[in-house]
């Protein structure tokens, strides 16, 4: 079946903005990320303010330098499968229901294909640090999410060995449960986004 890409959203992120550890279950405008994972970008270039190329009108000063991370965010249509990419890494988000049974970790035929998929692209950038992080909705315990989410992150880490056959390649594997939601979690819409599976990585 042919899926179409939906652009989103493309944004500038200001990366000297500090990113605040999300306290509760619930979504917000600009939602907090696990840690580690913050975006980041190289110093900003150096600009001599007083090169005559720069053609500054008189009396002006230069501003201080800002590194701006550009953000492409694409989505299929369905909402299935979740696509970032940035100046330094890519991030694919698969929804749990498509990778896997209601309340297992067991993945299905279909999830081993699109998660070969994810594989095919982690070796076009020469990835070596690779991030397997799994979340879950706020219904049920707390703990029964957290164990949930690690072991369906396992089970997509599995499938990645197997398809890179890398043994230089290492891999950050994290359950965070409920924690860090992409979307509300007030309708079943909202949960649907919430459970997932992230894969991410640094370009080439």
């Amino acid at each position: 079946m042919t899926r179409l890409p939906l652009t989103l959203t493309a944004v500038g992120v200001m990366i000297a903005a500090n990113l605040l550890t999300a306290t509760t279950a619930e979504a917000d405008d600009d939602p907090a990320v696990p840690p580690g994972t913050e975006a980041s970008a190289a110093a900003p270039v150096e600009v001599d303010a007083n090169d005559p190329d720069l053609k500054l009108p008189e009396g002006a000063t230069l501003a201080a330098a800002k590194v701006l991370d550009i953000k492409q965010v694409v989505e299929d249509q369905a909402g299935e499968e979740r696509r970032e990419d940035t100046n330094a890494d890519m991030k694919f988000a698969l929804q749990a229901e498509v990778l896997f049974p209601k309340d297992s970790a067991k993945l299905t035929g279909e999830a081993k294909a699109r998660i070969a998929a994810i594989a095919e692209e982690i070796g076009k950038q020469n990835a070596t640090r690779i991030r397997v992080f799994g979340f879950t909705d706020n219904l049920g315990s707390s703990a029964h999410g957290d164990v949930l989410s690690r072991k369906r992150a396992n089970a997509v880490q599995g499938v990645l060995e197997s398809e890179l056959d890398d043994s230089t390649i290492t891999y950050e594997v994290r359950g965070y449960g409920e924690q860090y939601p992409i979307s509300s979690n007030a309708t079943e819409a909202g949960r649907k986004k919430n459970r997932r599976v992230e894969v991410s990585f640094p370009r080439s």
